[in-house]
């Protein structure tokens, strides 16, 4: 039945495209867009990249205008036709295959699978009446690093976005002598969020118009709220305006008079704080801008950050799917510190921050396997703001370190303590400037004790039985559970031996073996078991979780997003001993390859399977699996197999959600041919289908990566020298990689 549910919901978005600007009588001609200025490197990025195809295995990106690390995204609301909402098409607000537009929102989450944001809607309208859900054509859109733009037929409307940290502009361009007007919805939101509290006011004095809401995301609905201000202005006279004071629907109308042929630039400043701080935010980073400045300026602080990697290859379109992929590495953590310093915390109270940048935001179940690896080497400081953040959120928050932490509150979304990974990978790589004693402390204080938001649940039947019991804990992903939070436990036990703290490295390196106590030695799979110790009868390797939401006999409510196959290499802080669990490294061997094997026929395919799947993240390591138990030449043909067949220039082109640019990650990774293992100092080992890339190091030092021989038939690597020695094993370490100097792979066409 779930195959049949997709499959409709595929056909309803054929349909949509099929008919998207046959309504309200427009037909979508090609007109002329405006010319995008290209830079160095921005010019490899294409927003669209991960936008469309199948709506649950889609990237859920969007092309909307920011910066990095923005708090504002500016870009498009879309839907099927007359607004229709039929699933989760795209939780970035917008979906590729949907023909219309609700109006421009300024923010939104990136690649995640939750709906949030899509605050202050702005949407064009002329002469007397607000149109509807407005049609448009791909042929007449275009978007670019810090830039978006459609033409709206049926409004007579180029609609331009551009944005900077705090401050989106708008520049509408009418081509109609009716009245031109903006429409403001004040307590807009996402999908079928809400918002309420609205409030709107307009100084004719000054023109500048003022609001706020009470915004109810799929995640700031889970802290009661996450308020939000803004304050707006415009380069062009208005001649009336009409406010909607409903809290619950609150808005503004906007009018313009004749606005034909000519355009009228908005600037909206976001804060969380204030509309005061709006205000200050618009004034610091467009005063004496109009849009083509704002618009300049971003795509020059794009290609500023996306310079930091300077990659080789005589093919194009690998260059376009790195640097998109790094540049979805560059969407989140949001920035969330108002010009002045000022922030929303935890506590819903506004504070300084005092030497650093506060940031939220974080997919940290997602992002801590490869994205935050990426910022320990190119961008250590946006990496302390984030662990000043975590430690800050917990002191201002219930005193946890929050899993997901979104706006100003615990979205408690996934699993686990994830934050003691990043936290004990970031202080072994030497990133030391936090609180790292009150981290520690929060650490362990979650591993040993229920706590409300933390991510442990059932931590008490765990600590006592050494699993958690699905007998006990029903429905309540037990199996992954027990495996994520040896996972943690581990990573305490790693920083108690840097901090010095013997009694507690012997405790937890006990505590990080307990996912041995879910694993079958007759089945060879880590399984749901009871506190009597036997496990639980329903199982199958083959079912996943997802076809589980439809079944009434569960079998994969054991795991977390996935099937028992899926889980079953999720060990990673103790690979030898995984390995040895199934008795002999040719088995793990067979058993991983057959894994691979297994993978979907089809990137972002309807149905991802059971098998491998790099569109999701407790099995995106897998590949390099292999050349732990001595086969590094499996680990290259799979890399290298994922690079070619799972990541592309379409709108499908990434395979599956991105969650705050994980997935794209792997690629940036992949490409250069190692890949961090979360939660040590270390890197994998793989093949690099780049020919060069030049890695600005935060610590001022530059890594040169060649590949020589690289090619399509060259996958295997005969040999890997970092400045002149040649490397050992599976492994090379973050101080071996931060040291710089040259890391040269000898590429061939056969396995040594």
């Amino acid at each position: 039945m779930w195959k049949i549910i997709r499959v409709f919901v595929s056909l309803f978005v054929t349909l949509e495209m099929g008919l998207s600007g046959l309504f309200n009588g427009v037909a979508p001609a090609k007109v002329d867009m405006p010319q995008i200025p290209e830079t160095e490197y921005g010019r490899y990025v294409d927003p669209f990249i991960g936008t469309g195809g199948t709506p649950w295995t889609c990237g859920m990106v969007s092309p909307a205008a920011t910066v990095p690390f923005g708090s504002v995204r500016l870009g498009p609301d879309t839907c099927f036709l007359g607004g229709a909402y039929i699933v989760k098409t795209n939780t970035s607000g917008y979906y590729y295959e949907h023909g219309h537009i609700r109006g421009f929102s300024h923010s939104r989450l990136s690649g995640t699978g939750a709906e949030d944001y899509s605050m202050f809607r702005v949407t064009p309208a002329v002469g007397s009446s607000r149109a509807g859900v407005l049609a448009y054509s791909h042929a007449n859109e275009q978007a670019s690093t810090g830039y978006y733009a459609v033409y709206l037929p049926s409004v007579g409307c180029l609609a331009e976005m551009t944005a900077d940290v705090h401050t989106g502009v708008h520049r509408y361009t009418f081509n109609t002598s009716k009245d031109a007007r903006l429409f403001i919805d004040v307590t807009s939101a996402a999908a079928k969020s809400q918002s309420r509290d609205g409030k709107v006011e307009y100084d004719p004095e000054t023109g500048v118009i003022k609001g706020s809401c009470l915004l109810f995301g799929q995640f700031a609905g889970r802290y009661d709220g996450l308020p939000t201000y803004f304050a707006a202005v415009a380069d062009k006279p208005i001649k009336a305006v009409d406010i909607s004071s409903d809290p619950e629907n609150c808005s503004i109308d906007i009018n313009f008079g004749n606005l034909k042929d000519e355009s009228v630039e908005l600037k909206v400043g976001i804060s969380f704080v204030s509309t005061e701080n709006a205000m200050l935010n618009l004034k610091a980073e467009t005063d004496g801008l109009d849009f083509d400045g704002v618009r300049e300026k971003a795509a020059d602080t794009w290609n500023d950050a996306l310079s930091v990697i300077k990659v080789g290859a005589d093919d194009e379109d690998k260059k376009t799917v790195f640097y998109t992929a790094l540049y979805h590495n560059m969407i989140m953590p949001t920035n969330f510190t108002d010009v002045n310093g000022e922030y929303l915390g935890f506590d819903k109270q506004a504070h300084v921050a005092e030497g650093f940048t506060y940031r939220t935001d974080m997919s940290l179940w997602d992002t801590v396997r490869s994205t935050h690896p990426l910022y320990t080497l190119i961008a250590q400081d946006v990496q302390t703001d984030c662990l000043k953040s975590l430690v800050t959120m917990a002191k201002q928050g219930v005193g946890v370190l929050p899993r997901w932490p979104q706006g100003a509150g615990y979205a408690s979304s996934m699993m686990g303590d994830v934050a003691n990974i990043m936290i004990t990978e970031s202080y072994l790589k030497g990133i030391r400037d936090f609180d790292v004693e009150a981290a520690y402390g929060f650490m362990k204080y979650t591993s040993e004790n229920p706590a409300t938001r933390s991510g442990r649940d059932h931590v008490k039947e765990y600590n006592q039985y050494g699993y958690v019991p699905q007998d006990l804990c029903p429905g309540n992903e037990s199996a992954s559970r027990t495996i994520e939070y040896a996972w943690e436990d581990a990573a305490i036990a790693t920083l108690a031996g840097e901090l010095g703290y013997a009694e507690d490295v012997e405790r937890y390196s006990e505590k990080a073996m307990y996912y041995k106590n879910i694993f079958d030695p007759e089945t060879k799979y880590f399984r749901a078991r009871n506190s009597d110790g036997s496990f639980e009868k329903r199982f199958s390797p083959y079912m996943t979780s997802f076809y589980d939401m439809i079944m009434i006999n569960k079998y994969a409510d054991y795991y977390c997003e996935g099937s028992a196959r899926q889980w079953r290499w999720s060990a990673t802080h103790d690979i030898d001993g995984m390995i040895e669990l199934f008795g002999s490294k040719d088995y793990f061997i067979s058993e991983l390859e057959d894994f691979m094997e297994d993978a979907s026929l089809s990137r972002a395919a309807i149905d991802p399977g059971h098998g491998f799947w790099i569109g999701n993240q407790h099995d995106i390591h897998t590949p390099y699996l292999f050349a732990n138990a001595g086969r590094p030449d499996l680990t290259q043909k799979w890399v290298r197999w994922t690079l070619e067949n799972r990541y592309s220039t379409d709108i499908n082109g990434l395979d599956g959600n991105d969650d705050g640019g994980t997935i794209s990650c792997w690629y940036v990774f992949s490409s250069m041919g190692f890949y961090p293992l979360a939660g040590t100092d270390k890197y994998w080992l793989g093949s690099p289908n780049l020919d060069s890339a030049e890695i600005n190091l935060s610590n001022g030092n530059v890594l040169k990566v060649k590949a020589l021989n690289q090619s399509d038939d060259n996958i295997y690597v005969s040999s890997v020298k970092l400045n002149g020695v040649e490397l050992e094993g599976c492994y090379v370490t973050h101080e071996q990689l931060m040291a710089g100097g040259e890391l040269v792979f000898t590429m061939s066409g056969t396995a040594e």
